[in-house]
């Protein structure tokens, strides 16, 4: 299969703008400082376009300052270069000691660090104590970076720990910048009375700078009926679909099973369905040559949700098909950078999703939080003990609708099970995802319209996130966190857990990492606590970076088991709070309010 191109969205990728601050007094000490300090800056930009890319496999581009900045004079010329350049996030950096209110970032919608180098000849230190406490002091909040053992003057390496917070921080912050000017968009309405479904435009505003579209469930009627969508490309579509894409057991009753003619019908819909979805979020200037010019453009999504149940679902087939293959890296077209589309319209879980995939690179696994299993209801039912990491118990992940076909954990890292970006996916990756799925007819008593749900088994000993934010009145938006691992239990294990609930759908066995104590200590009482039905599920122990983008948007996180030592916020939380880490998090958030917010 082809790597597609790179997708981009109605906003130029961010860059990253890189402020080489120094000593401004002239006759001697500006002048020896200048090649030191602007070599770190050209160093950090280097080291980061080198390891970091987009989500859409685009390489960053980092900005430098034309001038080392001494005074306010040349931050003002350093913030209009990055405004005209597409700055979304700035690292500042410097080995001496500069004049701190004068030299700073005052742009307070920017995520921000500040790189003091550590080293003898010259105070970097003390300026990066004093510019971080004029930030505090003005509410522009900062990352602190500063690495643990002194450099000499001339070692223009960057040390390890702090090339892991330049990393950390400009993830994190390149996510932030590229959800800003993005939408939402909400396709039909609440689903069933799920909160996370009753979008709320305020959240997306005051948190993500994005804005909320709304389209009617009725509009892929209309498209389909009146054949807007790209006609060519449905062909391929469907044969593609027919042969790559196996239908599996029809578990319904013999009386209520649809016919073979309407399940081929379902297949034809599914798939104009799926395009559709797509042209709606990022629109398609195929439309543009068959008559349909207003729809071309599309509603600049990033993410999106489909209502489906139970208005559509009652009388349509599902959107199970559709959600999981915008979900997935590949489709009809070849490998590419996933969609993120949550099923049921959970906007909180889209944004849940897009946040993983924003930090990764890669594609999510969309769930429920079904079934907590404990070891004695497990050996009562299989007579097998669990042990090992699920020795307190194991969470069955499922949902038929957006789980990715990658969810299967059938590409590799090393010879270990992973999902990976989408330009790492070989073709042998993609043919093992989709030999391993089946598309099993939609269970009709859910679905009354029919449909296909996605059906697979997550490989064991992968390293996943859990993860969800949820909107609380009075409070805000809070981020649950749990990393863990998938569990690969025997056969007649599964089955026997799995046939209790219905089979047709994907299974993901996870167990969070456990501490014994709080929370964490043990499976239960993770699943007591955890705040929805819905979860987002990504690869990798992605938790210690997921509490960096919170911070930046000013969202608290109320549930993780993430190391103490891994955790990296603004350095002005710690002024809210050194021992109860948790609470501090949440006064520091409410102190400063949400991001965007427009008084």
């Amino acid at each position: 299969m082809k790597i597609n191109s790179p997708r981009i969205l109605n906003r130029s990728l961010p860059k990253i703008g890189i402020r080489p601050t120094i000593d401004g007094r002239r006759k001697g000490v500006r002048e020896s400082l200048e090649g030191q300090t602007m070599s770190m800056a050209k160093s950090v930009a280097a080291f980061l376009s080198k390891n970091i890319k987009h989500s859409n496999g685009m390489p960053v581009e980092c900005v430098i300052a034309d001038t080392t900045i001494g005074g306010v004079a040349e931050a003002a010329m350093a913030e209009e270069k990055f405004e005209r350049e597409g700055v979304g996030l700035t690292i500042t950096v410097t080995p001496c000691w500069c004049y701190g209110s004068e030299t700073m970032d005052m742009n307070s919608i920017i995520p921000k660090a500040i790189w003091g180098f550590n080293g003898t000849e010259r105070p970097g230190a003390v300026y990066l104590a004093a510019v971080l406490a004029a930030h505090s002091q003005k509410g522009i909040p900062a990352f602190r970076i500063y690495g643990r053992d002194v450099q000499d003057a001339d070692d223009t390496n960057i040390p390890l720990d702090v090339k892991e917070k330049l990393l950390q921080f400009a993830k994190a912050g390149l996510s932030v910048a590229t959800m800003r000017g993005k939408s939402y968009l909400s396709m039909g309405n609440v689903a069933m009375g799920i909160a996370g479904s009753i979008v709320n435009p305020d959240f997306f505003e005051d948190y993500l700078d994005m804005r909320c579209e709304y389209v009617d469930m009725s509009e892929f009627i209309r498209r389909i009926d009146e054949e807007i969508y790209d006609r060519e490309e449905y062909k391929k579509a469907i044969e593609w679909v027919k042969k790559y894409c196996k239908e599996g057991k029809d578990n319904n009753p013999a009386k209520i099973q649809r016919s073979r003619e309407q399940k081929d019908n379902d297949w034809e819909f599914a798939v104009k369905m799926t395009l559709v979805a797509r042209d709606l979020m990022v629109g398609n200037t195929n439309l543009d040559k068959i008559g349909y010019g207003e729809e071309v453009s599309g509603r600049n999504a990033i993410a999106a949700g489909f209502q489906g149940q139970r208005q559509w679902t009652d009388h349509f087939p599902n959107g199970d098909f559709m959600e999981t293959i915008l979900n997935s890296s590949f489709d009809w077209n070849g490998i590419r950078e996933p969609y993120i589309v949550a099923t049921e319209n959970d906007a909180l879980n889209a944004v849940s999703m897009l946040f993983g995939h924003l930090l990764t690179d890669t594609a999510q696994i969309f769930a429920d939080i079904r079934t907590f299993w404990s070891p004695e209801a497990v050996k009562r039912l299989t007579d097998y003990k669990l042990g090992g990491k699920a020795e307190s118990g194991i969470i069955h992940l499922a949902n038929s609708g957006s789980a990715s076909l990658d969810g299967t954990g059938l590409q590799e890292i090393n010879g270990n099970p992973a999902l990976k970006p989408y330009w790492e996916i070989t073709d042998e990756e993609v043919k093992k995802c989709l030999e391993n799925s089946q598309f099993r007819p939609a269970s009709v008593e859910y679905f009354r319209g029919g449909g296909f749900s996605v059906n697979f088994l997550t490989r064991g000993g992968i390293p996943l996130t859990m993860f969800r934010l949820n909107l609380i009145k009075g409070l805000g938006p809070v981020l649950q966190i749990a990393e863990g691992y998938s569990i690969q239990l025997p056969d007649y294990v599964h089955k026997t857990l799995n046939n209790r609930t219905d089979p047709t759908w994907p299974t993901t066995w996870f167990v969070p990492r456990v501490t014994g104590k709080g929370t964490f200590k043990n499976t239960y009482n993770v699943m007591e606590n955890w705040g929805a039905n819905h979860a987002a599920v990504c690869y990798g122990h992605i938790g210690a970076e997921l509490i960096t983008l919170a911070s930046m948007l000013r969202i608290p996180v109320g549930l993780h088991n993430v190391a103490e030592e891994k955790i990296y916020k603004p350095s002005t939380w710690s002024a809210f709070g050194t021992k109860d880490l948790e609470g501090a998090d949440f006064r520091a958030c409410k102190n400063f309010g949400p991001l965007y917010l427009k008084i």
